[in-house]
């Protein structure tokens, strides 16, 4: 069985978020879905101790992160890119190894562009990728459903926000599980 299939490693898991920029997101398919979602996440994330890494495309014409997710961050540092894959943004491969990874929780926009290229370089790198599918859209649902579809051809799991979480969590009872519990109701 693919190495694919094994749980996400929490110890060795990281977020990141793609792109989910003040001009571009009011045409996003369901953008309040990826917005909520990828605050969860990145709610998630702290709760749980894992690292987080933030990019923005080109902010002076896209605009800068949207204050929902930017207010979830604390030290929040992105890094601009003008690459459409994350992995081509400099300063990523300093941030990436900082985060310590191997198993990568991606969440953003554009599902078809931006988020599938920067999936399509992790995986190159040996690496695991878990595309929230929920927390990921493009401006048409076409688009999204292919670009889901590419990364999951690719080798990348496709899961939902609960499902990556829960997983994350691995069991209840936890001070961690108790901290997000009202996070997931």
């Amino acid at each position: 069985m693919s190495s694919n299939y094994r749980r996400i490693d929490r110890q060795a898991s990281g977020l990141l978020v793609i792109d989910i920029q003040e001009r571009l997101l009011p045409s996003i398919f369901e953008k309040e879905r990826v917005v909520r979602n990828a605050v969860l996440l990145i709610r998630g994330m702290q709760v749980l101790g894992r690292k987080i890494i933030v990019t923005e495309q080109y902010p002076k014409g896209i605009g800068p992160t949207v204050p929902e997710v930017a207010g979830a961050l604390e030290g929040f540092q992105p890094l601009e890119k003008l690459t459409f894959s994350a992995v081509g943004a400099d300063g990523f491969n300093r941030a990436f190894a900082k985060m310590g990874a191997t198993d990568v929780v991606l969440c953003g926009i554009e599902a078809h562009v931006c988020v599938t290229q920067t999936c399509m370089d992790l995986l190159d790198r040996g690496l695991r990728v878990f595309v929230v599918g929920d927390a990921v859209s493009s401006r048409t649902p076409e688009n999204w459903k292919l670009g889901l579809e590419r990364m999951h051809d690719a080798g990348a799991v496709v899961v939902s926000t609960e499902m990556i979480l829960f997983e994350l969590l691995e069991r209840a009872g936890t001070t961690e599980f108790k901290q997000l519990l009202p996070l997931l109701k």
